[in-house]
């Protein structure tokens, strides 16, 4: 060793030692924030599953939020007291049923047929009974709401045409043509002043409810429908849509950048839409490589935006509202075919190809 190097080991073995007893405590890590403070969304907690039986195409909460229906490749449609783990069917369709809508005033619920008959049922009951149903469409009715004021229904599906009812008898009131394709939903809005629809093409189009006047239309979800002149086919369309408490956010979902129309090929995409001016405010999407289409869609009243999805498995993405790509990215057991959110929020239900209904609780 040279001797300016042993120079400087000698002067480190003299000098003085660190007190590290005069250390304060170590400060304990900091946890950013949760993004939505009182809402889980890291991992929800399974509260139910609700086992149908045959592949579902969709779920619902009734207002209250006490029971949960599902729909089933069966024809069936079940009422699940969800907590108990309790089941009552309801059969009278001849088909598949895709859409349900609720009267809270008069306990009342309305669900459309593929086979095209409106049916209305009690809410509650040990084993609820039509009380009434009509022959309502020419084919697939693919769009049922209720207007919860006064207890006017629409209808829409396959034939094109827009029909009104009134709860509780489901008298005619009016009908109209609307679309020259498939109309995948409808609803009312402003107070049942106005009715909303949307098809296969990706055209929305707004109502006057009174008259079945046109009051505005657009193709702002463009990006939801294509035309494949391979298979000589359209697909696509608003697969579902959700609104949020002000009713001035519409949130599309459905499939883009479709490749293969027979196979479904492409990548699920929400696009918010301002219901007054048909423009698209947002889009939300799918950050991985996800083959499949977005089948259901909700804004929470937090603000916060759920989608899921069926194709390459089941997913649930959950975005801020002013993001595209997602907040959180939760794999599901299986494909899913709907979704439904409680009325307060706090759960979620996910309609899955297997037959199971699963009940999520959202809040922290």
């Amino acid at each position: 060793m040279m001797p300016d190097e042993k120079k400087k080991e000698a002067a480190k073995k003299d000098a003085p030692k660190k007190d590290d007893s005069k250390k304060g405590p170590a400060k304990p890590e900091v946890k950013p924030a949760p993004p939505y403070p009182g809402w889980e969304l890291d991992a929800p907690k399974q509260v139910a599953e609700c086992k149908h039986g045959a592949g579902l195409l969709g779920c619902w909460f009734d207002p209250t939020g006490k029971w949960l229906y599902t729909s089933g490749q069966d024809n069936v449609i079940s009422r699940w007291d969800f907590v108990a783990n309790k089941r009552a069917d309801l059969a009278g369709h001849g088909s598949w049923v895709k859409s349900i809508g609720f009267w809270p005033g008069k306990n009342l619920l309305v669900s459309g047929g593929y086979e095209g008959q409106l049916i209305v049922w009690p809410v509650d009951g040990v084993q609820p009974e039509p009380l009434r149903q009509v022959a309502a469409h020419n084919g697939w009715i693919r769009a049922v709401a209720v207007e919860a004021t006064n207890g006017m229904v629409v209808s829409a599906g396959n034939d094109g045409e827009i029909a009104l009812w009134q709860l509780p008898n489901l008298t005619p009131v009016r009908r109209w043509p609307g679309h020259d394709c498939h109309v995948y939903q409808a609803a009312f809005r402003e107070n049942g002043k106005e009715i909303i629809t949307a098809d296969l093409k990706a055209n929305v189009r707004v109502w006057d409810t009174a008259t079945g006047k046109l009051l505005r239309e657009g193709k702002p979800v463009a990006a939801l429908h294509k035309f494949d002149a391979g298979f000589a086919a359209d697909i696509g369309g608003v697969r579902a849509w959700g609104v949020n408490g002000a009713g001035d956010r519409l949130a599309c979902a459905g499939i883009t950048n479709v490749s293969n129309a027979f196979a479904g090929v492409g990548n699920p995409l929400i696009q918010v839409v301002d219901p007054k001016s048909l423009k698209v405010l947002q889009e939300h999407k799918s950050k991985e490589a996800y083959q499949g289409t977005m089948w259901g869609v909700a804004i929470h009243p937090a603000g916060f935006v759920l989608g899921v999805a069926g194709g390459s498995g089941g997913m649930l993405w959950i975005w801020k509202p002013d993001q595209a790509e997602p907040l959180r990215v939760l794999k599901q057991p299986d494909n899913i075919r709907g979704m439904a959110l409680s009325a307060d929020g706090t759960k979620v239900a996910l309609a899955q190809v297997n037959g199971s209904a699963r009940v999520l609780n959202l809040k922290a």
